[in-house]
């Protein structure tokens, strides 16, 4: 949600009489209450007939924790305990777009594998309904028009059992159809949703079936009816432009200080490490929603309704029936079933025609990870496939406590033991890059308070953990009988990353993570994004 336009700085040139994307909101009104009906008498157990009785408490919190993001909150809350009863008011409160009608079906990427849904779910900056005392205590300046601020590919894979959130940089440098290569954010600017649809599918060959936009205005709201939410910074911000200074650590925020979190670019990674804040808040919304039990009690889920749907945009397709149907399949997702990934980069800092920096994909890895999510495949199917299947015989480290392994034949796996987001899947970046296998994603520990990081290992495998822990600065090694040769690295407080210098010599032949193919992205789980304890 930024105050720059496509190039940087600048409002993106449009060509003569194409003029800048606006829309008129509808605002619909809720059903007059219903009329008392005190002669219904009552069954046994207490409830009126002729009434449908909500879920039991258990029921909603499970059904609460499908909570995507704020955006998706249309799909989950709506199917939420309290919110079977009014979901066809709360369905009319959102804003609605006919975002594929101009789309031809032969320009578009295929549809995917029966069941699958990919929804495109966008941030937009307008300000040109906000006052100006509203602009400069948000901090999102005064720039008129819309923008995409934020993007993201949703994925719903067919069984409904997963999750998959990839956040796109909004200066990814693409081609916009009609308008030649520019900035990603650019496009909802010219053509508003639909070029933005048509622009997301050009660039990533993945066919959206769904859109969901939410303004400023009504991510803070969202924010201030849960209470605020909990942040962690592994270091300092001060960005007066978005109002916005917060220490390294964990903080309690309110709407105005989430929207700044989540928007400043600030910090070292600049947009890179705004998506993964985004992540975080997305996470921190859905951990807040349940925790606070704001979908069990009905006047806190009234309040939460209010404030969310009026500031939602939704295709025409999401009616009634289909949040319904969606809510009901997604009902047993859970913090661990919902996965965070990023487009893979090729250059941060490419200095487009123009003048301005953006950034370029690494065309051969963000391929593959499409791929994946058009054909319904977990992320990193064909890299894991490539590497072997880690059975018996794979790695050759033998009984000899004095051999010397190399690392792309020994396997890990990555656990959390700290609690700090993001920190497993940073490791294992670290441990693939200095060349051992390790295809699966990170995991949490059974304990968040783990004090030294600890390399855990089967029987007959202590010379590869040997050379685990040699390139692990401050570790130790634990053999378990109950491990096989899949060694285990237990991340604690004493992690500082890895020595890749002190392992033996990797065969250049090898890929370093997965023994060839492109490497899978790397992703994190919303659980993974929620503040330790």
């Amino acid at each position: 949600m930024s105050d720059r336009t496509g190039d940087g700085g600048r409002r993106p040139d449009r060509p003569e009489g194409d003029p800048e994307f606006r829309r008129m909101r509808s605002a619909p009104t809720p059903p007059a209450p219903p009329s008392p009906s005190p002669q219904r008498p009552r069954t046994g157990s207490g409830r009126r007939t002729g009434v449908a009785a909500l879920p039991g408490r258990r029921v909603r919190r499970k059904r609460a924790a499908v909570l995507v993001s704020g955006a998706l909150s249309v799909l989950v809350l709506l199917a939420s305990g309290t919110a079977w009863a009014i979901t066809g008011w709360a369905s009319g409160q959102l804003n609605r777009f006919d975002v594929f009608g101009g789309l031809l079906d032969g320009d578009r990427p295929d549809a995917g594998p029966r069941g699958a849904l990919n929804i495109l779910v966008i941030g937009s900056d307008g300000r040109d309904d906000m006052e100006r005392g509203a602009q400069d205590d948000l901090g999102v300046g005064h720039t008129p028009g819309q923008r995409s601020d934020t993007m993201m590919l949703v994925h719903l894979n067919n069984e409904r059992d997963r999750v998959t959130v990839v956040g796109i940089p909004r200066d990814s440098w693409v081609d916009i159809p009609g308008h030649g290569t520019d900035k990603i954010n650019a496009a909802y600017a010219y053509g508003g949703p639909q070029l933005a649809v048509q622009t997301v599918e050009s660039a990533t060959n993945v066919r959206i079936d769904h859109y969901i936009e939410v303004n400023f205005t009504g991510f803070v709201d969202v924010v201030d009816a849960l209470g605020g939410i909990e942040v962690c910074l592994p270091e300092a911000i001060d960005d007066p432009k978005a109002n916005l200074t917060m220490a390294a650590g964990t903080h309690r925020v309110d709407g105005r200080e989430a929207l700044a979190f989540a928007r400043t670019r600030q910090t070292t990674k600049g947009d890179l490490d705004r998506i993964e804040r985004q992540q975080q808040v997305i996470a921190a919304l859905l951990d807040q929603a349940v925790s606070s039990d704001t979908l069990g009690d009905p006047q806190k889920f009234a309040a939460f309704l209010d404030s969310a749907l009026g500031s939602i945009t939704v295709d025409e397709g999401l009616d009634t029936a289909t949040i319904n149907r969606l809510g009901g399949q997604l009902r047993s997702i859970g913090l661990d079933d919902v996965s965070f990934t990023q487009v893979p980069i090729a250059q941060m800092d490419f200095w487009t025609p123009r003048g301005d920096v953006a950034v370029v994909w690494d065309e051969a890895a963000a391929g593959a990870m499409f791929a994946d999510i058009a054909a319904d495949r977990p992320l990193g199917a064909d890299a894991e496939a490539s590497g072997g299947d880690g059975g018996p015989g794979d790695s050759p480290s033998g009984g000899d406590p004095d051999a010397e392994v190399a690392p792309q034949d020994i396997r890990l796996q990555v656990f959390n033991g700290m609690g700090t987001p993001g920190i497993g899947a940073q490791a294992r970046s670290d441990l693939a890059t200095a060349g051992f296998q390790v295809p699966g994603q990170a995991q949490d520990w059974s304990s968040r308070s783990v004090p030294e990081t600890v390399i855990r290992y089967g029987p007959g495998e202590a010379a590869a953990a040997q050379t685990v822990a040699d390139t692990v600065p401050g570790s130790t090694t634990e053999e378990d009988p109950t491990l096989s040769d899949e060694l285990q690295v237990v991340l604690g407080f004493n992690y500082t990353g890895v020595d890749a210098a002190t392992a033996p010599a990797a065969d250049p032949s090898t890929s370093p993570d997965t023994g060839g193919g492109t490497d899978a992205p790397e992703t994190t789980t919303a659980r993974d994004n929620v503040c330790a304890a």
